[in-house]
């Protein structure tokens, strides 16, 4: 273009061909800001523009999407007698079209003579701007009218057909382009492998695919993106070698659009060698400065952890969209550098960059991480300014944060407030609630979503397994386990493994040890489950048997299991079992023991009646123990009657959580049992003096698939005079038989007949 211009400004004379061809010239080379400049240029000029002047011109509009200069432009066409041209009004119509504008289009189409490449724009414009049934309908009207659809017609209908929810329209237009002859052409091809790829049917894009008789980078860059869409990765490398068995040189073939798919592949299975090689290629083909090539390289580098690169990549990038900073964002929250991502956000609005749905999700899920709720709620408060609060993922996200946070009151509002959900929706309060302990809540909501016909996948079906282990119903576990098997998820790990957990939470051993043995392939999870609940039913045997069977299967234990074998030593009394597992774990697996494994050792210790030797191994621990350590040991000082060593160990306890009722509480019993009455005044009153209260301790039953709850002296259950009077009966015959209850711990001094009943 630039020997073009210098010739153009030596010119004399200039009549309106040499404008046009100049302006044209523009457009062809995506000068399209020149091409608008000269226009105005050549009007100043005195020079009166021609039906080709006014075509070149709306293209570079409509590139630039400047509907406000095409209006412009159409004025003038108006005022010239140029309106009644088709090729300016098929140019009119694309320009309004690529600007966004549909009805525009339509306007200039409905009133003026069509010819096919009329109907091909305004069909065209319907399928750029997602308005795929109305592209249809259109393409209907065409045939009823008796206009001959042309190869363009049919890739612009076919391509509509895409956004459709489904492939019968597609395929009809299909079996009409095969009467046609336009079907072995290879622009339709692509289109093809595209239409049935984003309807999820790969099988069908590849047999098109192998069919061709000819491809073009198109078709290859059609098949990788179909696979990618589908998550079928391992696909599109085999694809990818394919290419370069064929001696194909790929740094031609491939485009920006090509590199974004294989690098989202790369991110998906979390192959970062893979991803490297294809950013050295990117290099080396000049892709690296484009921005959706830089968002690509972004995620993949995040995905796979490598946050520094993907750091370095964004702030080098020469411009950056919203893309690239949702990336970005979103790459520090995944990595746990919630506060960068907090950070990047405010820092995208400083840049003017305004924020979508995708960004939203992305920091709530850094709040989420921090328990940050101060900071959510004022991102919730800039969601609701922005009018993206009914946005289901948004909506889901604030639910997550809100759960997160513990604030399980204010995720249930927004979950009740949403005019529409989805399956995340449900998850996350379902979620929510058990993560909150309010395993009936999670009940509720679960049996709301059944009734409103949504389908549960196996994140959901774990998550009501986990309520219904900590409320210990049985009934309903079991109800859910038959939807389970009707759904075909019995076979899903997560699930599976919720699945004995649940059963051996609700004591049902029988159960948990069918689901466990029914499964050939087992990972870790799945025998750290069975082992712990053995453990916490008291079979300890059976839970070193069966770790002894883990090992002898070669699969490696890891730290959660090493908890559930050392609370088996524990419930067995087996010290030396036990100490030998402990030192096994960094010497045989490289486990560096955590706070709750030292907690299983004082516990073994503290049963056996070692509590010095106890005390003394808490004080040799290398890392800082905090109260659940001390807290153990505090309950065998309990159990062996050491007033003085359980004296110390609350105090430690106490310094660092001063307003924790159950060390009060269990202080409390060991000064009742000794007989030390006005302790147990001190501490009620220094109880009193810094707030402390303690909480009832709660029991439930289920019965007929319905969970009661009560408390100590309940009388809340419309059935208590029934209850009352059944306990008096029981209390009767258990005395009677020879059972004598034991009032040691909670017995203050002439009370005994009085707590006796209560035991």
């Amino acid at each position: 273009m630039k020997d073009a211009c210098q010739v153009f400004d030596k010119m004399s004379q200039r009549d309106v061909v040499s404008w046009n061809a100049m302006i044209a010239g523009f457009v062809q080379n995506g000068l399209w800001k020149e091409a608008l400049k000269h226009f105005k240029q050549m009007g100043e000029d005195g020079m009166k523009p021609n039906k080709f002047t006014y075509v070149s011109v709306l293209r570079a509009c409509a590139n630039l999407e400047e509907i406000e200069h095409g209006k412009q432009v159409q004025t003038l066409i108006l005022k010239t007698g140029f309106m009644l041209d088709m090729s300016v009004r098929n140019a009119l119509v694309t320009m309004y079209a690529k600007c966004g504008s549909t009805n525009d289009a339509n306007i200039v189409f409905a009133r003026s003579k069509r010819n096919v490449v009329s109907w091909n724009a305004m069909i065209a414009g319907y399928m750029q701007n997602g308005q795929a049934e109305e592209a249809l309908k259109l393409f209907c009207e065409m045939l009823l009218v008796g206009i001959e659809p042309d190869l363009y017609t049919y890739v612009s209908t076919l391509s509509s057909c895409a956004g459709l929810e489904t492939l019968d329209h597609g395929e009809q237009v299909h079996a009409q382009i095969i009467k046609t002859g336009f079907g072995e052409n290879l622009a339709m091809g692509n289109v093809l492998i595209t239409l049935h790829a984003k309807h999820q049917n790969v099988v069908n894009a590849r047999k098109i695919f192998d069919r061709m008789p000819t491809r073009d980078m198109v078709s290859w860059n059609a098949m990788i993106a179909g696979y990618t869409q589908n998550g079928h990765g391992d696909e599109v490398l085999q694809l990818i070698r394919q290419m370069q068995s064929a001696g194909m040189k790929l740094d031609f073939m491939f485009n920006q659009f090509t590199f974004a798919s294989i690098l989202r592949v790369c991110a998906s299975l979390i192959i970062v060698k893979c991803g490297k090689e294809v950013h050295a290629r990117i290099i080396k083909t000049g892709f690296e400065k484009d921005v959706f090539v830089g968002s690509a390289l972004v995620d993949m580098y995040s995905k796979c952890g490598n946050i520094e690169d993907a750091c370095r990549i964004f702030n080098e990038m020469p411009t950056q969209n919203l893309i690239s900073w949702n990336a970005m964002i979103a790459g520090y929250a995944q990595n746990g550098y919630v506060e960068e991502a907090l950070k990047s956000f405010i820092h995208m609005e400083l840049q003017g960059m305004k924020p979508n749905q995708f960004t939203f999700t992305s920091v709530l899920k850094a709040c989420a991480t921090l328990t940050a709720m101060e900071h959510g709620r004022g991102i919730h408060a800039y969601i609701i300014k922005n009018g993206v609060q009914c946005d289901v993922f948004v909506g889901s996200a604030l639910i997550d944060m809100y759960a997160k946070c513990e604030n399980i009151e204010a995720a249930a509002r927004i979950f009740e407030s949403m005019p529409e959900r989805n399956l995340v929706s449900w998850n996350a309060m379902i979620a929510g609630y058990v993560q909150n302990w309010h395993d009936e809540g999670a009940l509720k909501i679960f049996c709301q979503m059944r009734q409103a016909c949504v389908m549960a996948d196996n994140f959901n079906l774990a998550s009501i397994l986990g309520a219904c282990a900590g409320l210990a119903a049985l009934g309903h576990g079991q109800q859910v386990h038959a939807l389970i098997i009707k759904t075909g998820f019995d076979s899903d790990d997560w699930v599976g493994s919720a699945l004995v957990d649940m059963y051996g939470k609700c004591g049902d051993m029988g159960s948990a040890r069918e689901v466990f043995d029914e499964t050939v392939q087992r990972d870790v999870v799945w025998w750290t489950v069975m082992i712990a609940a053995y453990a916490q039913h008291g079979h300890g045997m059976e839970a070193l048997r069966l770790f002894e069977e883990m090992q002898s299967t070669g699969m490696k234990p890891d730290h959660i299991t090493f908890v559930g074998v050392l609370s088996a030593c524990s419930q067995e009394g087996l010290v030396n079992k036990g100490r030998e597992y402990f030192h096994c774990m960094s010497q045989d697996y490289g486990i560096i023991p955590r706070v709750e494994h030292y907690a299983c050792i004082v516990d073994l210790l503290g049963r056996a009646g070692c509590l010095d030797e106890a005390e003394k191994f808490i004080k040799e621990m290398p890392l800082e123990c905090g109260s659940m350590v001390w807290q153990t040991l505090l309950v065998a000082c309990r159990v062996h009657g050491n007033m003085e060593l359980g004296k110390r160990v609350a105090e430690n306890i106490l310094e660092m959580e001063p307003e924790d009722p159950t060390t009060y509480g269990i202080l409390s019993t060991i000064y009742t049992a000794a007989g030390r009455w006005e302790d147990v005044a001190k501490l009620q009153e220094l109880m009193k003096s810094r707030g402390v209260e303690m909480e009832p301790g709660q029991s439930w039953i289920e019965v007929k698939s319905k969970v009661h709850k009560f408390v100590a002296r309940d009388r809340s259950h419309p059935q208590t005079e029934e209850i009352y009077l059944k306990l008096e009966e029981l209390t009767r015959q258990m005395k009677e038989a020879g059972y004598v209850p034991n009032t040691y711990f909670l017995m203050h001094e002439g009370e005994e007949k009085k707590n006796e009943w209560h035991f």
